[in-house]
């Protein structure tokens, strides 16, 4: 994998960013979001403030240990509370060391700073993927930038159901992206943390997910149809909403 540094999550957080911004302004706010089942663009944005809103908590309390969200409050206007939350979660991103200790969501990852800057540049990747594709006007997304997600989801998101309760499956899966020199083992069992690591040249597995690294992601976030072979169970095993 390339070298990612808290500077460079940054970078594409503020790309990412800026491009959600710019879709959902030029949305209807109460247009549907197909990838988001349920949700409006209003919705959509709210979402994003709050989730932003949360990594700026971590960030600038140092909280070693896991905050609960305030309770929602009624919202009248989604793009300024965007904007709001958007702007503290930037400056809190930027001034704060990759190093310095903070909790984090996954038993697979360290309770350091740097998740929560590469959570936001991915989580903002994605939700701009869901407001764009409403808009049938999508933005490719970067290979690194893409494979750098798929790392993330094998190797931390997952663990981080098995710290949330939900009891997995059994099963390894082979993730290889067709456009890199990207490609991972998992295996995973239920009520462990999946064990993620790079995976052998030829290497079988229960269930295999090949494809570019921007399909890999969204077919792994559920916004594309699962084009891997296999074990279906695993595959899906391997799906984050």
């Amino acid at each position: 994998m390339p070298v990612w540094t808290p500077s460079r999550w940054l970078q594409v957080f503020a790309e990412q960013s800026a491009l959600f911004r710019a879709a959902v302004q030029r949305a209807d706010p109460g247009a549907p979001v197909p990838s988001c089942p349920g949700w409006t663009f209003a919705e959509l944005t709210v979402h994003v403030a709050r989730f932003l809103a949360q990594v700026g908590r971590y960030l600038t309390t140092r909280s070693s240990i896991q905050l609960r969200p305030p309770a929602p409050t009624p919202v009248t206007d989604s793009l300024a509370l965007l904007d709001e939350e958007l702007a503290a979660a930037t400056d809190a991103l930027a001034t704060t060391p990759g190093n310095r200790p903070v909790w984090t969501f996954s038993p697979a990852a360290p309770d350091l700073a740097w998740v929560w800057h590469r959570r936001a540049a991915h989580e903002l990747n994605l939700r701009r993927w869901d407001a764009q594709a409403a808009l049938r006007e999508l933005t490719p997304t970067d290979r690194d930038q893409a494979a750098d997600a798929v790392d993330e989801l094998l190797g931390t998101l997952l663990a981080a159901r098995v710290a949330a309760g939900e009891p997995g499956r059994s099963g390894t899966a082979v993730v290889s992206a067709l456009d890199g020199p990207h490609r991972w083992f998992v295996r995973m069992t239920p009520g462990e943390v999946p064990s993620v690591r790079p995976a052998e040249p030829g290497e079988v597995a229960d269930a295999q997910l090949t494809g570019r690294a921007d399909n890999l992601v969204y077919q792994l976030r559920n916004r594309m149809r699962l084009t891997g072979t296999g074990e279906v169970e695993v595959l899906r095993a391997l799906r984050m909403s």
